[in-house]
């Protein structure tokens, strides 16, 4: 009879083939997911952008470094997928967007997917959904008008999920005038990330 890890890893395997969207994407599909039946923390980002549809290694640039720091996770154990899962909204490199940054999450990847990753991991216990697509999807009723409230008023989404912004270098100016996520929200989130993965 095959473990939940055995099932786990087929519909991985299923992922990574995906070719769906391989119409619109410029740079071809590469569908990126880390996660192990095990795993207790979820992180839901956006999709892979360049660098990380390159190497094949999620939050793989400056903004999984900016997200580490805020979640006090060192490399290794933030690759750990037996005990933290890495899903984005889009599992691959959606292209460039003319206007600067890159293009939004594919809309048919987190419908066709999501509901069934999230039925593989039992385990979860605490939720970081990282800029405004997840949230979107994510939060229904507890989302707000903009994604500085959703984050500013981030107590009202626990204990299941902690909404955060974009670890992006373009949120950098956000960050310097919303003083209270470095001194409030990231010693909070350390503290649930901690207790989440003991």
């Amino acid at each position: 009879m095959p473990t939940a890890q055995t099932k786990f890893s087929e519909l991985l395997a299923r992922i990574r083939s995906c070719r769906t969207c391989e119409q619109h994407l410029a740079h071809g599909p590469r569908p990126i997911i880390r996660a192990a039946a095990s795993a207790q923390l979820l992180i839901i980002g956006q999709a892979p952008g360049t660098r990380v549809h390159a190497s094949g290694i999620p939050w793989d640039d400056r903004s999984g470094d900016r997200l580490r720091e805020w979640t006090s996770l060192g490399k290794e154990a933030f690759y750990d997928e037996t005990r933290i899962a890495i899903v984005p909204m889009g599992f691959c490199f959606p292209g460039t967007d003319p206007k600067g940054g890159d293009r939004p999450p594919r809309p048919e990847c987190a419908p066709q997917w999501h509901d069934e990753v999230l039925k593989q991991l039992p385990d979860i216990r605490l939720t970081l959904l990282v800029g405004s697509y997840a949230q979107a999807h994510y939060l229904a009723q507890t989302r707000k008008k903009t994604m500085t409230e959703t984050v500013q008023r981030w107590r009202e989404c626990l204990p299941g999920h902690v909404p955060l912004p974009h670890p992006s270098w373009r949120n950098t100016g956000w960050l310097k005038r919303n003083p209270w996520f470095a001194s409030e929200l990231v010693p909070d989130l350390r503290a649930r990330i901690k207790k989440t993965l003991e």
